[in-house]
């Protein structure tokens, strides 16, 4: 029987009194409508709550982050009135607090890894031709080809020249998602043991952001449904790493297009304009479905809108779509 585990927080590691929340863009990009939302969305909920609002930027990928894109991040967000407490951090200046822990806390459930993206395609199509072969296999239309079928984990590979995967459990955990409700997933059925380290020394968005939110002690974390599936993840990287985990989590319906796809930089979204930064706040707003606000001075509509933030508008939604 498959065992649960509903998330609570760390008993050992004392939370603070006073809420803190984060915005954590990557830098591949500049803000697009859909970041500026979750931006807007995640500031004046955490104010509301008479809380602090950290930034930090998530730039290990040196491949597609740019520091231009930092630095223009920053200027949007101060045009907008979104003003940060405490200092920025930049993951890319951290590598070092996330190989500590990839060697202390973490170490007992790191294994190398050789497989490459090609040789896991073939073993999959392997399993899927077995699969079929066998017409009275129940399992033959469930393979789950994103899952890592630990073919390394008894290798015993050098960490240092390889890639290095976790070991997420396998039993369920649930979660309350103050939008999207009650969430239950298992991290090893699911994702699998996934890569935190890669071959060149990068690390991975999972291990980074687990990391940083348990020793900023982020209480509250609002962000986008796309990075919903990593959450039983990164609540077993927390505590394995004996982090305090989060005690909060919403999941903000995506922005999307008319024809629902999804705005991302991905799939070319323009750049905010913010010459008009009120007329672009109201615009957010509208998109959240807030309550309606006066145009005024983005620091006097944002105090109008903290005031009024409500979630409800927002709950059991998966998509927002552009008028």
């Amino acid at each position: 029987m498959t065992s649960l585990n509903i998330h609570t927080k760390h008993p050992t590691v004392p939370k603070p009194i006073q809420p803190i929340g984060r915005f954590a863009p990557s830098p591949t990009g500049e803000l697009h409508l859909g970041s500026l939302t979750t931006a807007l969305a995640s500031y004046c909920h955490i104010k509301s709550l008479g809380g602090k609002w950290l930034l930090r930027i998530e730039d290990t990928d040196t491949e597609r982050c740019d520091r231009q894109f930092s630095e223009q991040i920053l200027i949007d967000l101060e045009v907008l009135g979104l003003h940060w407490d405490s200092d920025i951090i930049y993951q890319s200046e951290r590598l070092d607090i996330y190989n500590d822990y990839l060697s202390s806390y973490l170490e007992p459930l790191i294994y190398a890894c050789q497989c490459s993206r090609k040789s896991l395609a073939q073993y999959w199509s392997k399993k899927a031709v077995l699969a079929n072969s066998q017409s009275d296999n129940p399992n033959k239309n469930k393979l789950n080809r994103q899952r890592y079928p630990r073919c390394c984990i008894d290798a015993h590979l050098d960490k240092d020249t390889h890639k290095q995967r976790i070991q997420l459990p396998n039993h369920t955990i649930g979660f309350m998602d103050g939008i999207q409700g009650m969430q239950w997933s298992n991290p090893q059925h699911t994702l699998g043991d996934m890569v935190v380290r890669r071959q060149d020394g990068m690390i991975n968005y999972i291990l980074a952001a687990s990391i940083d939110d348990g020793l900023q002690q982020v209480t509250h974390i609002m962000r986008g449904l796309d990075i919903l599936p990593m959450t039983t993840a990164q609540i077993s990287v927390m505590s394995a790493a004996n982090l305090s985990t989060v005690d909060y989590w919403y999941h903000l319906p995506l922005i999307c297009h008319a024809d629902g796809q999804k705005l991302s930089k991905q799939n070319l979204a323009q750049p905010i304009d913010t010459r008009d930064p009120s007329k672009l706040i109201a615009k957010a707003l509208r998109l959240l479905q807030q309550p309606p606000i006066a145009l005024d001075t983005p620091e006097r509509m944002l105090l109008q809108a903290v005031a009024q933030w409500d979630n409800a508008p927002l709950k059991n939604k998966h998509a927002l779509n552009l008028p």
